[in-house]
């Protein structure tokens, strides 16, 4: 039997009694795998290993102590041989034939009359492989199509909804490169009916969904809104509420100066279920994506950050304590002379990475002093995170002299 003459299907043995034949650890696997399925599971063995005993003992398989005979198949739906020796359970399998009892034949799977493919579950998916009684093989395909589903990469949306009620899940999709998302987040995206996307957001998954699958764009940027923030909440308890599946789908970090948390809120005090998926905040990935840690051992012990419309009165204003500007391009100006009249130094180093982990990308360093000049004269725009203080000279786009102003002490490469 190469396995085209099996009939897939999958058996509900919700408090239904079956049967398995020997005691040792592959029985063992099938009794667990059974009492999984809800069965009521007789196992039938002289002797046992530790695992059969195990369940027998916590009451979870009645365990018949002796050898098997063929009244064992009285009122049986479904048998599992595994003795290991095949005369016995050929005489299972043969005797469950004359019964018309599915028997799956642990010795011999040519002539076994039911496979046991190899399985496992993600959410309410469960996935079953068979390989031409091929076990190894089966398991390997199985592994590679649960890693799959696990990272979004197959789809997981619902056809058949088990229920009228909907969700929210705010997903952080990272800088804007698809491969930042988590796999979580992926995970959900490929199980939206309904995805709110924001124009910062990982926009090439957006192409990879079905064409079945509402993308509503609600992307703000400076001076062109397409929706309110209230907007956007409606929209979201909307959608839900009329059972469908949603993925606000989002740049960074939705709890990262992204108002997820206002989103949420609004969700369950309307009454939906939310989940919230964290994302890589752009306020860490993009400097990374230029060579900027935000924290260097002898240069920056911590950092701050704040959008461009807030005050900077309170925050440190040291060359050792990294500032990171989002949104902070149009009032960079106003962000500079504040800084410089609580006495940060003009020589103090300042990165603007634009469009962070896109092929646009680009970078430009210069001091407190100069940047508002050179960022006005290479035409600087948003999307943009703005980097100040003695990290940018960790970057390989800074300038020579800004990379040899590193004290000697602080260049050691010693742990």
């Amino acid at each position: 039997m190469s396995g085209i003459d099996l009939y897939p299907t999958s058996l509900r043995l919700l408090g239904r009694d079956v049967l398995v034949v020997g005691g040792g650890k592959v029985a063992a696997r099938r009794a667990q795998g059974l009492l999984d399925a809800g069965a009521k599971v007789t196992v039938v063995a002289p002797e046992a290993g530790h695992d059969v005993v195990r369940l027998a003992e916590a009451g979870l398989v009645a365990w018949v102590r002796r050898g098997y005979e063929t009244r064992d198949l009285d009122g049986v739906w479904f048998v599992q041989t595994a003795t290991g020796v095949p005369g016995v359970d050929a005489r299972v399998a043969a005797e469950a034939e004359e019964r018309r009892i599915w028997c799956v034949n642990a010795a011999d799977h040519e002539a076994s009359a039911a496979w046991t493919p190899a399985t496992a579950r993600v959410d309410d998916v469960t996935v079953a492989v068979n390989a031409g009684g091929d076990p190894r093989r089966a398991k390997a395909l199985k592994d590679a199509i649960v890693s799959a589903l696990r990272e979004g990469k197959l789809p997981l949306r619902r056809h058949r909804a088990p229920s009228p009620a909907g969700r929210v899940s705010l997903v952080g999709g990272g800088p804007g490169a698809e491969g930042l998302i988590t796999v979580r987040g992926r995970q959900l995206l490929a199980e939206a009916d309904v995805v709110v996307a924001d124009r910062l957001g990982p926009r090439g998954l957006l192409a990879e969904l079905s064409d079945s699958v509402r993308v509503i764009e609600v992307g703000k940027a400076p001076g062109a809104h397409q929706a309110t923030q209230h907007e956007i909440n409606e929209i979201l308890v909307r959608e839900a509420t009329a059972g469908n599946v949603v993925v606000r789908l989002k740049g960074g970090d939705p709890y990262v100066l992204g108002r997820g948390g206002e989103e949420a809120e609004y969700c369950r005090r309307h009454g939906v279920d939310v989940e919230v998926v964290p994302g890589v905040t752009s306020a860490v990935s993009v400097p990374a994506a230029a060579g900027i840690p935000v924290t260097h051992r002898g240069l920056a012990t911590g950092f701050s950050v704040a959008t461009g419309h807030d005050e900077l009165a309170e925050l440190p204003a040291r060359p050792d304590h990294t500032i990171v500007l989002l949104m902070g391009v149009r009032r960079l100006a106003d962000s500079v002379a504040v800084l410089r009249s609580r006495g940060l130094a003009g020589t103090t180093p300042v990165a603007i990475v634009e469009r962070g982990w896109t092929p646009e990308q680009r970078v430009t360093i210069a001091t407190l002093g100069t940047i508002v000049d050179r960022a006005r004269a290479v035409g600087v725009a948003n999307p943009a995170v703005i980097v100040i203080g003695d990290v940018v000279r960790v970057s390989p786009y800074a300038p020579s002299d800004l990379r040899r102003a590193r004290a000697p002490h602080l260049s050691s490469t010693a742990p």
